[in-house]
């Protein structure tokens, strides 16, 4: 069953449950596939690659939005993004934690022979997209940044 699927059936408990802030978070995914579909030309769809990456980028923003308004000290704007976060999450694949992101980049970095922060842009390629889904580019960069400064 492909993403789409997944979330029509979803809406659809949320629906009936009358949960809007689920009901609101996958609006959201459903938009966002459609409007992926339509830019690529529609057709057979998203690959599952490119529904990974969309589901990650309405993570993000969601989290993005919620530190913004948390820095303002708006936590009655932030609550609802944080909540939409915890719903769109579970169309992600499971997430690594820090310790298996950090067995992954100091093995590259010793595949690669990377010495320095000169070579952060080699690295970073090779360990997002071999985590691709599993972990989020803000842990990579920072398990990075502290491997290679070292």
């Amino acid at each position: 069953m492909g993403l789409q699927e997944k979330v029509m059936t979803e809406m659809k408990a949320a629906m009936k449950a009358k949960d809007t802030v689920a009901l609101e978070s996958l609006r959201a995914i459903k938009s966002a596939i459609l409007l992926a579909q339509t830019e690529k030309g529609g057709g057979d769809g998203l690959s599952e690659e490119d529904e990974v990456k969309l589901v990650q980028k309405l993570v993000k923003q969601r989290k993005d939005s919620a530190a913004i308004f948390t820095e303002q000290g708006r936590s009655d704007l932030a609550e609802p993004e944080l909540a939409q976060v915890k719903v769109i999450s579970k169309f992600l694949p499971a997430q690594l934690t820090a310790e298996e992101v950090e067995k992954v980049v100091v093995r590259t970095i010793a595949d690669v022979g990377a010495s320095g922060m000169k070579d952060m842009g080699k690295v970073m390629g090779l360990v997002s997209k071999e985590l691709s889904g599993q972990a989020d580019g803000k842990t990579i960069s920072t398990i990075v940044k502290q491997k290679l400064a070292k």
